[in-house]
């Protein structure tokens, strides 16, 4: 996984938690449901990512 997905998939969960914790705090329940699925789109991708590196890593494993 190259450092740029990282740091956006990061980046998209932070803003998850923050739009879901201001969704909360302002009584706002769409706020609060965008943010917790901007989390479950940035977890999504992320496991995704590992995958890549897992087969990657055993492509690698294989060629040496």
């Amino acid at each position: 996984m190259g450092i740029d997905d990282k740091f956006d998939n990061k980046a998209e969960e932070l803003k998850g938690k923050a739009k879901e914790g201001t969704g909360r705090a302002t009584g706002n329940e769409r706020l609060e449901t965008e943010g917790k699925a901007d989390q479950s789109s940035s977890k999504v991708k992320q496991a995704g990512e590992k995958v890549k590196d897992a087969i990657k890593d055993v492509k690698d494993g294989l060629t040496k």
